[in-house]
Order: structure tokens, then sequence, then C-alpha cells
């Protein structure tokens, strides 16, 4: 198997409103078949509808709303693009529960929830630096 990520698929309980959500943070998506695609640099993110896609993964469906076990991370250039970020999605119907301040690793984020409870950290982390495409590589990291 590559080393890649190809599709990062959200279960959402109403896609019309996870999908305007999203639409709200300035991402502009195309639905086919109930299903929602948004081009998100080299992979693809999709809202599907979460018993839909609990099914497709043969997975019983438990409560929605609790600590997945998943975050997502969007990394950007500054602190205050960071605050900005995490501003307008509480704008947009978010939940904010981690408001943005300085991290233990030198950098700086916040955490929101969308709507449907999917965790989002918005990043700066000077060890991260991002490409003018917005892609990361991850460092080499001193051994021990």
């Amino acid at each position: 198997m590559e080393q890649r990520v190809s599709l990062i698929t959200l279960g959402v309980v109403d896609v019309r409103r996870a999908r305007a959500f999203y639409e709200r943070l300035g991402w502009q998506g195309q639905e086919v078949e109930e299903t929602v695609f948004f081009q998100a640099g080299g992979i693809a993110f999709v809202l599907w509808g979460r018993d839909k896609l609990a099914r497709d993964c043969g997975i019983m469906d438990g409560p929605a709303g609790g600590f997945s076990g998943v975050a997502l991370a969007h990394n950007v250039r500054s602190e205050a693009e960071v605050d900005d970020v995490v501003a307008m999605a509480e704008r947009a119907g978010a939940t904010v529960t981690r408001p943005p301040a300085k991290t233990f690793y030198g950098g700086y984020a916040g955490v929101f929830t969308d709507v449907d409870g999917h965790a989002w950290e918005i990043a700066y982390n000077p060890g991260f630096p991002l490409a003018a495409d917005g892609s990361i590589t991850v460092p080499d990291f001193p051994a021990g």
C-alpha cells in the first residue's frame, strides 16, 4: 500500500446542512447522488450521510456527537490566520472547543467542531512550514 490518503469522508447527519456549513467557510463543492465532493489540495474531502457511510463500512452506527477519536487539521501561515479561520468557523455555525492559544510545541492553534461534531484543529506550526500550494512536508525529526 502506498503512503497516501486519497479521500477523507465525513459521515454527516444532514448533507445539505453540512455542505452549507463548509460553503460558509468559503469551500466550493459539487453534489452527486447525495454526496458532496470538495477538492482539497491533492485529496478529496467528502460529505456523505452518516447512516450510509456506516453501512458502507459494515459498521453499526452509534449516537452522533461524541468524540470519534479523529481530528482533522488545517495548517495556516500565521497566528492571525488561526484567529481569522476560527472566528469565521464560529460565524458559520461551528462550536469553538479550544480557543486559539500558544501550544506546547511552539505554535498557535484553536479547535472547533463542525455542525456534526467533527473536530478541526486550525494551527500555525513553524516546524511545518507551508509550501505556496498549502502542502506540508513532515520534517525529519531527531532520533531519540
